[in-house]
């Protein structure tokens, strides 16, 4: 009859893994100490092994990478590359004014929607307190510099969500015509406001007329204000005739004649009397 097999394989006496055999543990030299146990790091032949409590772990033969340190990607859809930039509105409110900006990093389609809607939304609503009129067109000038960065920018790429729509251009907005219309209203009024000064100079349009000792004249004003015209002598309208002009300081008109103002003189400096035509 066979003998059955050991229970715990051909060595049934082994200990554990791990755990010394029962019985006399080997005698070491007296005033050594216990050799450290062997680690992953033989020492080389010839070398006594390191302590265990001097090994110092090894560092990783390959750190992981940080390519985007520097470029943390734009604020609104995480895409690269991306720029940093303040881009500014203005608001008018009467005696108020509200002074805005958005800043941060922007790609490119997404520096352009801020910048395109920020500066539209100023054409017009910048303009609507008196200080307000000065603030708008530097604010726009300024917005010029950041729309110069974004449009140097590459196409936005890997980002966590769409860009933003940069949409119309600004001066393709109906928004743009609030701002257009009129300035071109000033540009064209200023030399026109020119020609018609000169021409209505030329012409002697509104300028007070010479007056001629002889000459009868009727007065559309008041004498503090006078509005003196020539009319004939002969006419039912005529009120008063020029009789002489005060040259020296010593000359006075009669009693009962009015005093015309210097500037219906030749030299706009001389004073005329002026006797009732009737």
């Amino acid at each position: 009859m066979a003998n059955p097999p050991p229970p715990h394989g051909p060595y049934p006496y082994a200990p554990p893994y791990g755990q010394q055999p029962p019985g006399p543990s080997p005698q070491r030299p007296a005033g050594t100490s216990p050799q450290p146990p062997v680690g992953p790091y033989d020492p080389q032949p010839g070398q006594p092994a390191p302590h265990p409590y001097d090994r110092q772990p090894h560092p990783h033969p390959y750190p992981h990478p940080q390519p985007y340190a520097a470029d943390p990607g734009c604020q609104f859809c995480g895409a690269r590359p991306a720029v940093q930039a303040t881009v500014r509105g203005h608001q008018g409110l009467l005696v108020l004014m509200r002074f805005l900006s958005r800043r941060g990093m922007f790609c490119r389609s997404c520096g352009l929607a801020t910048y395109r809607e920020m500066s539209a939304k100023t054409l017009w609503q910048g303009w609507w307190s008196p200080l307000s009129v000065a603030v708008t067109p530097i604010t726009l000038l300024m917005n010029l510099g950041p729309r110069g960065r974004f449009r140097k920018l590459a196409a936005p790429a890997g980002g966590f969500g769409p860009s933003l729509d940069p949409g119309r251009s600004l001066l393709r907005r109906p928004v743009a015509l609030l701002f257009l219309v009129p300035m071109a209203l000033v540009v064209l009024a200023v030399p026109t406001l020119f020609v018609l000064g000169a021409f209505v100079e030329g012409a002697g349009i509104g300028k007070a007329p010479t007056l001629a000792v002889g000459d009868c004249v009727r007065n559309e004003g008041d004498w503090q204000d006078q509005d003196l015209e020539i009319v004939d002598c002969g006419a039912a309208d005529a009120e008063y005739k020029v009789t002489r002009r005060l040259n020296t300081s010593q000359d006075a008109c009669v009693g009962g004649e009015m005093l015309a103002d210097a500037e219906y003189s030749p030299d706009r400096m001389t004073i005329s009397c002026l006797a009732p035509a009737r």
